[in-house]
């Protein structure tokens, strides 16, 4: 399992975030939480300069939940920025809208669960 250096001065403000998770994160987390998916799942994990909202270190998988902040970022491109780093470092990235969470939990878990098989599969061949 590789794991990636990351900016100390950072685990204060992804405490803080754990502690005041939005409703989307939560309603998703209770979903994740105790290998539910059958890996563990982090929450609020940093990598590098970035804090992923889940994160499975077996399977190098990040999921993002994108609520208003994200919609007004991506004029600056600060998460495409972010989201290209992360997969240069061979990461996959899911993301997902806190509104599609709300409105349609189930197709949400469902692609998370393929893209979890898809990376069981990418790293058996490993």
């Amino acid at each position: 399992m590789t794991r990636f250096p990351y900016d100390r001065n950072l685990r204060p403000l992804a405490r803080a975030l754990r502690k005041n998770m939005t409703k989307s994160e939560r309603r998703l987390w209770t979903h994740l939480r105790r290998k539910q998916r059958g890996y563990t799942f982090n929450q609020q994990f940093i990598i590098g300069r970035y804090i992923v909202d889940f994160y499975a270190r077996q399977l190098r998988l990040a999921i993002e939940v994108d609520g208003v902040t994200h919609d007004y970022e991506q004029g600056d491109g600060s998460d495409a920025e972010r989201q290209r780093a992360l997969e240069a470092l061979g990461i996959t990235m899911l993301r997902f809208s806190s509104t599609r969470i709300f409105k349609d939990l189930e197709q949400v878990l469902y692609e998370i669960d393929a893209c979890i098989d898809g990376c069981e599969r990418k790293r058996r061949s490993q």
